[in-house]
């Protein structure tokens, strides 16, 4: 085969991935065909040279995807370069998404996923917005912050939440972090002026909650935030500054309001565990997070858990289970002296930092574990704000 019919071969095998894997991996195909075969090299240091410890700058590994797309070269195939426009419109609307089941097939979605901005004193950002065909104004919004390392499109397709969104009927919102903000996508959990009310990220976030109820008439009583890792600490900020605005949250290895103030606290809190709760959380939480954790100490979700439950819980009940997909888990539910449920923590055997449950689709998912997504969603929609 001479290099022509290679390349060509080779943006075929692109197109395909683009109807069958998705994006990420077509991408990864054409860089693959641009290097001639070979499979560009991940970066081990920063440009200075220096390796980046694991954790807060690099939880989740770089893809393809996170890098801009760029322009078509001069002599790449029609082929080559309808693939890297459609990827640089970033699948503006009308966009198929899938969820396998559990037979390992991809189940298409018909809904929206429109690409948006909300602007604010704060700052700016960018975010998704996934519409179910089932959608109708009233229906319930969840607001899903990814990752460091991940975007978007990555953390809808490893947490199959969009699939769920059409079985309920509800939006949900996927706010992007800006390199400008942080060099590896991290939200600013650990800086102080990321953590409080109207300021900062957190601003920005309830911005973007705010502008979906709006445009779309998404009933504000069923407001919900979840987050992966540094996407899981910023929605406990949200949880404790936002109590009007959201009416639960789900966190998943991440780590409680208040952990640290710098990076070298942030680094601490992720390698040891929170040592304390700061504010107190005021909403209902469900807490994900694997005992095998080596990025985010499971520490941190006992101590997120604490900033719902110190001086209000009765004896939690402790239910344990095995994930159909092969792990077991430890559910532990806290309620108040009068019966209402203030929390459930979910401890995932073996699992590391990963999303339980989730699809290997999207970066930093454990497909073994229950189904983090599905048991969030079912927990938020029996909370109302207010109810």
């Amino acid at each position: 085969m001479n290099i022509n019919q290679q390349f060509l071969a080779q943006m075929q095998e692109a197109a395909q991935l683009l109807q069958t894997e998705g994006p990420m991996a077509a991408t990864a195909a054409i860089q693959r065909a641009l290097n001639g075969g070979a499979t560009p090299a991940a970066p081990h240091a920063t440009p200075s040279g220096k390796a980046q410890p694991d954790g807060l700058i690099d939880i989740n590994p770089v893809s393809a995807a996170d890098e801009a797309p760029q322009p078509p070269r001069a002599g790449l195939s029609g082929l080559a370069q309808r693939l890297r426009a459609r990827m640089a419109r970033g699948a503006v609307q009308d966009v198929q998404d899938a969820q396998p089941d559990g037979g390992g097939n991809q189940a298409p979605l018909k809904g929206q996923f429109l690409s948006l901005t909300a602007s604010t004193p704060a700052g700016s950002r960018t975010y998704k917005l996934y519409i179910p065909t089932s959608y109708a104004p009233g229906g319930a919004l969840v607001v899903m912050l990814h990752g460091c390392k991940q975007h978007p499109d990555d953390f809808a397709a490893g947490t199959g939440m969009n699939a769920l969104a059409e079985e309920h009927g509800c939006l949900v919102a996927y706010p992007a972090q800006s390199k400008n903000a942080n060099g590896s996508n991290c939200w600013n959990w650990f800086q102080a002026g990321d953590q409080r009310r109207e300021r900062g990220e957190p601003a920005i976030i309830a911005a973007i909650a705010r502008d979906v109820l709006r445009d779309y008439k998404a009933d504000p009583a069923r407001v919900y935030v979840a987050g992966l890792s540094a996407g899981g600490a910023m929605a406990a900020i949200l949880a404790s500054e936002y109590p009007d605005l959201f009416a639960a949250a789900g966190i998943h290895s991440g780590l409680p309001t208040g952990a640290a103030h710098d990076v070298p606290s942030a680094f601490a809190a992720m390698q040891k565990g929170s040592i304390k709760a700061a504010r107190a959380a005021g909403i209902p939480l469900i807490v994900f997070h694997g005992d095998a954790d080596k990025t985010v100490h499971p520490r941190n979700g006992q101590a997120v858990l604490a900033q719902r439950t110190a001086g209000r819980a009765s004896a939690a009940t402790v239910e344990k289970g095995k994930a159909a997909n092969g792990r077991g888990y430890t559910r532990a539910i806290h309620r108040d002296g009068s019966g209402k449920l203030l929390a459930e923590h979910w401890t995932v055997h073996g699992s590391g930092h990963a999303w339980s449950g989730g699809s290997r689709r999207g970066s930093y998912t454990d497909p073994q574990g229950p189904d983090a997504s599905r048991e969030m969603l079912r927990f938020f929609l029996e909370h109302r704000k207010n109810a």
